[in-house]
């Protein structure tokens, strides 16, 4: 497993049990027993961080996102980890510049297919792949992006 898909892995194992905690527990925390806990001698914990930090500071933001683009599942009946998969790809698809968004997909899907359900792949994947596709076509429009906007 990369460096990468695994500060991934652990990002998500940590705002899964942010969520399913209602979100009362310290995120920052939550993420540093993770890291102990599953990936003791893992040392690029601070792209983790960097994950969860930006995916709670967006939420918001990555919530409407998710709701406008899976319209017939609301965002509370979506299971906790497809949820949180999606709020990293949505997180890495429109507000980090560091990330090709095909590496976001990519990489959701990965996550989704390891520890979601049977077709939580496809949904993961149907739903980032329809966000990526309106970024390109207000990229081609000359509709400011991510990169232009200043955010990220």
């Amino acid at each position: 497993m990369s460096n990468r898909h695994l500060a991934r892995a652990l990002a998500m194992q940590s705002l899964f049990q942010w969520d399913f905690k209602r979100q009362q527990d310290d995120p920052t925390t939550i993420l540093e027993h993770n890291k102990n806990s599953f990936a003791p001698l893992f040392k690029d914990a601070g792209f983790s961080r960097k994950i969860v930090d930006g995916v709670i500071k967006n939420k918001e933001q990555i919530d409407e996102t998710i709701k406008k683009y899976a319209p017939e599942w609301p965002i509370e009946q979506i299971t906790i980890v497809d949820r949180n998969i999606l709020r990293i790809g949505v997180y890495e698809l429109k507000f980090s510049d560091e990330i090709p968004p095909k590496v976001a997909i990519n990489e959701a899907i990965e996550l989704a297919k390891t520890f979601g359900g049977e077709s939580s792949g496809k949904f993961v994947n149907g739903v980032l792949g329809s966000i990526y596709q309106k970024i390109k076509e207000g990229e081609s429009s000359g509709v400011k992006t991510k990169s232009d906007a200043g955010e990220g």
